[in-house]
């Protein structure tokens, strides 16, 4: 049948994974290093992936495919959990899909689930905070502003400085809010298990993001949230923590190359620290 569906150029996709996350049905994943759409039954056609594509590869086209089948969908996501049941409900609700949200409702009720367990209800001005949906590893935490301690810390507990969420590269909005006028930790992932003191020492009154140069993957697109954190994210400085091995002088390299693109200029600054935290090397390139 001729119907919506996204379509992939594989020429313009670089294999970051930004759009798994957006397509509550399951239907893309990284196969080789690029984005691939594994089944047309699986894809509704509603683009809610597209905006969370850096590079402009994935599009909406009208095309011959097999027809959505929104129960074979609803079956896989209840394999999924909770969290990803959820993202898919609210998914339909959201794009005025009545009937195929009709039909996953069903097949919960027929898996001898509750469907108002999942489906998130409209917040009042009296409620709390909602029930997370999608992936909570992405969900925006802006802290700056809390600096309360916690009511369990006993004598001598170390105090985390961490006041956002997310930290991981990948999964960071390059304009997010606390990226405003804000001094940048861009940190190595090993750096704040070698350095026992990496909060206090490196991180307090800063924003972070993590990263590893060596195995993480679509690294072009971490090329491209740098520059934006600098020009539309507006950070102010950027502090590269690395480790002394030679793999590490890849996050540097980046930071460089961002700084460089980029139409603001920031100053940037590297730190070296070896196995057992010690600074090895700290100045301003």
């Amino acid at each position: 049948m001729l119907r919506d569906i996204i379509t992939i150029d594989k020429d313009k996709c670089n294999g970051c994974g930004d759009c798994i996350p957006g397509c509550p049905e399951g239907a893309l994943q990284i196969i080789d290093g690029k984005a691939r759409l594994i089944s047309d039954l699986m894809c509704d056609g509603l683009g809610a992936c597209i905006g969370d594509c850096p590079s402009g590869a994935l599009t909406i086209e009208k095309k011959e495919a097999e027809p959505y089948d929104e129960k074979k969908v609803m079956k896989n996501i209840i394999k999924a959990g909770p969290n990803t049941i959820r993202a898919h409900l609210k998914h339909l609700k959201e794009h005025g899909e009545k009937v195929f949200l009709k039909e996953a409702v069903a097949v919960l009720s027929e898996k001898g689930l509750n469907p108002a367990d999942y489906i998130i209800r409209e917040k009042k001005p009296s409620d709390g905070p909602g029930m997370p949906a999608g992936c909570p590893g992405s969900r925006l935490l802006d802290r700056r502003e809390d600096n309360s301690k916690s009511s369990s810390a006993t004598a001598g507990t170390l105090f985390s400085e961490l006041k956002q969420w997310p930290v991981q590269l990948h999964l960071l909005p390059p304009v997010a809010p606390f990226f405003k006028n804000a001094d940048l930790v861009l940190a190595a992932d090993c750096a704040a298990y070698a350095a026992g003191d990496f909060h206090s020492r490196f991180l307090k009154g800063k924003s972070l993001a993590i990263a590893c140069p060596k195995l993480d993957q679509g690294q072009e697109s971490y090329l491209k949230k740098m520059r934006l954190m600098i020009d539309e994210g507006g950070v102010n400085t950027i502090t590269v923590v690395m480790m002394q091995v030679p793999c590490c002088g890849g996050l540097l390299q980046l930071a460089r190359q961002a700084a460089k693109m980029a139409e603001r200029k920031v100053p940037l600054k590297k730190i070296i620290i070896d196995l057992q935290g010690n600074t090895l090397a700290e100045e301003w390139v």
